[in-house]
């Protein structure tokens, strides 16, 4: 059956493309969507690109006919521009404030209202990516609606990266003697269901009890299970310390993986690894010629606003968690403060993913932080700037977002795991137990 869908100004603002996603149902833009796009267009950020996006695609839907008595989109539906049914009477008495969301939820209820008095009547759905206006909505017994479009998958259901199996004590024994393991020779352990993806991580356990075990890289192109090349003295003094970090230490040292995801709760040491096998392929190893390091500019809390200095100085209160990691590294190697010691090597690069649009990034080992602050059109933007010979490394927590357009499921590095999980050139892993210290450990989980 056919519906008629409301949109909010934050679905398009998040999609410009949302028009064409609803097949051939009919799109209901109230006119107050308009002006706040309009407020919308001249911002820097990427709400602005999305507003003038959003502007350019009206516009083209124009030569259609006109949107206010609605035009035809190639999916079968109409896109309508509402300049009618904006009565605040059906709201009046319960919310008071003529606020936009408001004027939106008004529209909604008089377009079902119409709707109730034909004799089939179409549904009407609010679509809003704002979880009170769909509260409201639901109070006055109106369908409302996330935008879905853009989540592939549940954060919940997300690739971890890795899987237990269990096999006899034997298959251990023959992994670490062979140095890896057929798949083939495993065939009386693997289920039908079981289905391996390039560079996934296996944790081989005794099926039998003990505490026999080995973690293990499938290898797509030899179609085996792989051991680690984890050094055992670590990677500039970082050791890892439970099953996870080895994994992530792998893929991060393997120069076939050119796309690394790491996930994890905070201080489960996504960054401190990077860092360390960034330093070691560009410092020591000299696989790369430089170590990039990057993340977005999106506070937690209020903004601090404008900062004084040139542009290093204004940028250091957002790359200060990534200064405290590289003067744990270099504790050990270098007495000088870690400003002096990143000037005096050249090679080592600290941004803001501001300054990184339009660079072309060839022979570097690039490490973007707080990656689930991105869209899917940011990180887009982000790995088509890698260059030949490049790697690229994306961290993140999904479960601590600051940007107010995004959740666990549609951010830009969740949609990079799941988009990649099949490719033999990415990995990715989640990292799951904290080991910054017990205290941080214990609030991860419980607050």
């Amino acid at each position: 059956m056919k519906k008629k869908y409301v949109l909010d100004t934050n679905v398009l603002l998040h999609d410009p493309e949302c028009l064409f996603n609803f097949q051939d149902n009919d799109i209901i833009l109230p006119a107050v969507v308009i002006e706040e796009i309009d407020e919308k267009k001249r911002d820097n950020d990427e709400v602005g690109r999305n507003a003038r996006k959003v502007a350019r695609i009206l516009d083209e839907l124009r030569k259609r006919g006109k949107l206010s008595d609605g035009v035809s989109l190639d999916g079968g539906g109409t896109l309508k521009v509402e300049l009618n049914h904006r009565a605040m009477d059906c709201l009046k008495e319960v919310f008071f404030d003529a606020s936009n969301d408001n004027r939106i939820l008004a529209v909604a209820l008089n377009l079902r209202d119409e709707e109730l008095k034909k004799e089939n009547p179409m549904p009407v759905v609010l679509v809003s990516k704002d979880v009170i206006l769909r509260v409201k909505a639901d109070s006055f017994g109106l369908a409302a609606e996330d935008y879905l479009s853009d989540k592939t998958v549940q954060y919940s259901d997300i690739y971890t990266g890795f899987m237990e199996l269990k096999v006899y004590p034997s298959v251990i024994d023959e992994f670490y003697m062979e140095r890896g393991i057929l798949l083939q020779d495993l065939a009386s352990n693997l289920g039908s269901s079981v289905k391996f993806y390039p560079n996934q991580y296996v944790i081989l356990k005794d099926e039998l009890g003990s505490s026999k075990s080995a973690v293990a890289r499938y290898d797509l192109a030899s179609d085996s299970l792989k051991p680690l090349i984890v050094p055992g003295e670590g990677v500039w003094g970082v050791t890892p310390r439970n099953a996870q970090q080895k994994m992530a230490l792998d893929l991060l040292l393997n120069d076939n993986v050119l796309l690394v995801t790491l996930t994890g709760r905070a201080g489960t040491g996504k960054t401190l690894l990077a860092l360390a096998a960034g330093l070691l392929k560009t410092q020591d190893e000299r696989v790369y010629s430089k170590l990039l390091v990057a993340r977005p500019v999106v506070p937690m809390g209020k903004d601090l606003g404008y900062l004084p200095g040139d542009k290093n100085e204004k940028l250091r209160p957002w790359m200060q968690p990534i200064y405290d990691n590289m003067e744990y590294l270099f504790s050990g190697k270098k007495n000088m403060k870690i400003d002096d010691i990143i000037v005096g090597l050249k090679n080592i690069e600290i941004e803001a993913l501001t300054y990184i649009r339009g660079r072309s990034i060839p022979h570097q080992f690039i490490i973007i932080d707080e990656a689930q602050n991105l869209t899917r059109h940011e990180v887009k933007t982000i790995i088509s700037r890698v260059g030949e010979g490049s790697k690229i490394v994306l961290i993140g927590d999904p479960e601590q977002i600051d940007n107010p357009y995004l959740d666990s499921s549609s951010n830009g590095l969740t949609q990079v795991v799941e988009a990649f999980k099949e490719q033999p050139l990415a990995g990715h892993v989640m990292l799951v137990k904290g080991e910054r210290s017990k205290l941080a450990e214990l609030a991860a989980g419980l607050l």
